[in-house]
């Protein structure tokens, strides 16, 4: 299967550099969009993380109702430590995604989760940063996809410093 559209909603994220994680994330595994509610993360102005500069790639837009951006036919995924949420391990993901993550120093509120159409948590002996959580998810969907065996995929992520073969 050949995953279609991803898009990311992020609940008040903590700080600019977790958000620069998840931009430079979102262009490594081809996300749409990222949406974000609340005001703590747009204070900083640096993105040092977002070396990809994938900010001015990748719309990355403040809003005050996440649900409300849903893509039009995207299940909602909510990635949350939450108890009987299905282990990321055994998740499918579903053909087009809005995966929506709360911050690091709270919840999804439940509202949202109850919107759900899965909610799934990395197992782990301790929570993540935001950062962390939306490389793993994001990881794991381009992994159980079926992609292109050949040296495409390698060469088109690769940049210009590596230009090795075996």
């Amino acid at each position: 299967m050949i995953y279609k559209t991803v898009t990311m909603g992020l609940i008040n994220p903590k700080s600019a550099s977790n958000v620069a994680s998840i931009l430079r994330a979102a262009g490594c595994y081809g996300v749409s969009a990222v949406y974000y509610t609340g005001q703590r993360f747009g204070y900083a102005k640096e993105f040092n993380a977002d070396t990809q500069r994938m900010r001015d790639k990748i719309p990355t837009v403040g809003v005050d109702d996440l649900l409300a951006y849903k893509p039009q036919g995207a299940s909602i995924v909510v990635v949350e430590l939450v108890e009987n949420a299905i282990p990321l391990p055994e998740f499918t993901h579903p053909e087009n995604a809005y995966y929506i993550l709360g911050p690091e120093d709270g919840s999804v509120p439940i509202e949202i989760v109850e919107t759900a159409d899965a909610v799934v948590y990395v197992p782990t002996f301790n929570s993540m940063n935001l950062g962390a959580t939306g490389n793993v998810i994001l990881y794991d969907r381009l992994a159980k996809q079926s992609y292109d065996r050949s040296n495409t995929l390698i060469q088109n992520s690769r940049d210009n410093n590596n230009n090795h073969k075996i």
